[in-house]
């Protein structure tokens, strides 16, 4: 059963200007993984702001509450290059509170935009 379903969309520019002009909102919005791309080298704009949109579409998908924190839910790739969440934390216990078994992620870059789509899928909570 479909438990919550979250988009969002982050015009990449102007978040990589708000990454430009705030250093230190990398460490507060990514883990060290979601940093650094498989080659070890940085992410791109793109990258992040997909990244970004995911956990926003996320927070979304869980009822949007106050208090979760940006680093409680890590964006990955599995064996197969297909995004995965992770979550821990804050995240994990939102999700648990609401019966939330499974997260699917779609994630997407294209014409300047960066876009992601969460289904939380499980059996809510009496």
């Amino acid at each position: 059963m479909i438990v919550g379903v979250g988009i969002d969309v982050v015009p990449v520019e102007r978040f990589d200007r708000a990454l430009i002009r705030t250093p230190s909102m990398r460490a507060k919005l990514f883990t060290e993984v979601e940093q650094t791309s498989a080659s070890g080298r940085p992410r791109h704009a793109e990258s992040l702001a997909a990244r970004f949109a995911a956990k926003e579409a996320l927070a979304k998908a869980l009822g949007a509450p106050g208090g979760l924190a940006w680093t409680d839910a890590e964006v990955h790739t599995d064996d197969n290059g297909d995004p995965r969440l992770k979550v821990t934390g804050t995240v994990a216990a939102r999700a648990a509170a609401l019966g939330v078994t499974r997260l699917h992620l779609s994630m997407s870059h294209d014409g300047g935009i960066a876009s992601a789509v969460v289904i939380a899928e499980g059996e809510p909570s009496p």
